[in-house]
């Protein structure tokens, strides 16, 4: 695999404690679909000038395409593996495809710089797109969810991270690009918090203090973990790189997680869709989807810094 022919987007840069999810969608007419190919070469311009504000702030923002954006805006060629979103389900559970054409994933050290910068960046888009969901995530304690569990323990790190995430020689027109995918869950609290701890870690599959996975002994097939460990025709694990975020509404009773997970393609995210809503087998669902419902879903494709630049010439 070579991944060093186009710089990456900063996709596997360090977690941290603030971000803001936004999803648009694409308004019509030629001048909107111009003022979007415009700003792709002017938004790298807009992270840097707004991160110099706080050098120590680790501001990014990650850009995303879906399918049909793509098409209108960019044309062939296209990402190889890059369609709409996939909906999954089973008896009381559904994964719906929302409505979604571009994705805005910034994120930094503190909430200023996110806000700062999306700010700016709807701004410079104006009335090209209208904002169909955005979402403000926090990191929660030693990077737990909002139901109480450490969230991103088996992310893959270092170069594994971008053998993982980063499309290299099998679609060489589109290398140093990621598939990204999200949903949003909003979780019934009173319901979960009725459980008992040990109830609780039988549905995740791990432990709730200490993050340890359960043995495979004890390990319920129809737990969180179990479902979402995919694996290869050869047996060897398949990760994806997630960086979910809690949100909320405490006032509203409103408890949610925002989870976004990025892949060298979309087949080990839509494998661990179908393991949790359908079932492994086929009624063998994932149980956390008793208290978690997802409301959105949208699937993107993320071109290297340097092809996001030129689509803005």
């Amino acid at each position: 695999m070579n991944t060093d022919i186009l710089e990456p987007q900063a996709v596997c840069s360090p977690i941290t404690s603030s971000a803001i999810f936004i999803v648009a969608t694409l308004n019509a007419g030629p001048e909107a679909a111009q003022t979007v190919k415009d700003w792709c070469g002017d938004v790298a311009g807009l992270v840097r000038s707004v991160g110099k504000r706080v050098p120590t702030g680790n501001l990014t923002c990650i850009c995303g395409f879906s399918s049909n954006a793509w098409d209108r805006l960019f044309g062939n060629p296209r990402p190889a593996s890059l369609h709409g979103f996939r909906e999954f389900g089973g008896e009381g559970r559904h994964a719906p495809a929302t409505p979604g054409d571009l994705l805005l994933h910034i994120r930094a050290d503190q909430m200023d710089l996110c806000f700062e910068l999306a700010t700016q960046i709807m701004a410079a888009l104006g009335d090209a797109v209208s904002v169909v969901d955005e979402v403000q995530g926090f990191r929660y304690f030693d990077m737990r969810s909002i139901i109480g569990f450490v969230d991103g323990t088996e992310n893959p790190v270092g170069r594994k991270a971008l053998n993982f995430t980063i499309v290299g020689d099998e679609d060489p027109g589109f290398s140093g690009g990621s598939y990204v995918l999200v949903q949003k869950y909003l979780h019934n609290m009173t319901a979960w918090n009725g459980l008992s701890v040990e109830a609780q870690e039988r549905v995740i599959g791990r432990t709730k203090l200490s993050d340890i996975e359960l043995d495979d002994a004890v390990k319920p097939s129809n737990s969180h973990s179990a479902l979402t460990t995919i694996t290869n025709a050869a047996g060897e694990e398949v990760k994806i790189l997630r960086d979910n975020m809690p949100f909320g509404r405490p006032g509203a009773g409103e408890f949610g997680t925002f989870f976004i997970g990025y892949a060298r393609s979309p087949e080990p995210m839509e494998q661990m869709l179908e393991n949790m809503f359908v079932g492994k087998p086929p009624g063998n669902y994932d149980k956390l989807l008793d208290f978690s419902t997802a409301v959105t879903g949208g699937l993107f494709f993320v071109p290297s810094a340097d092809l996001l630049e030129s689509l803005g010439d």
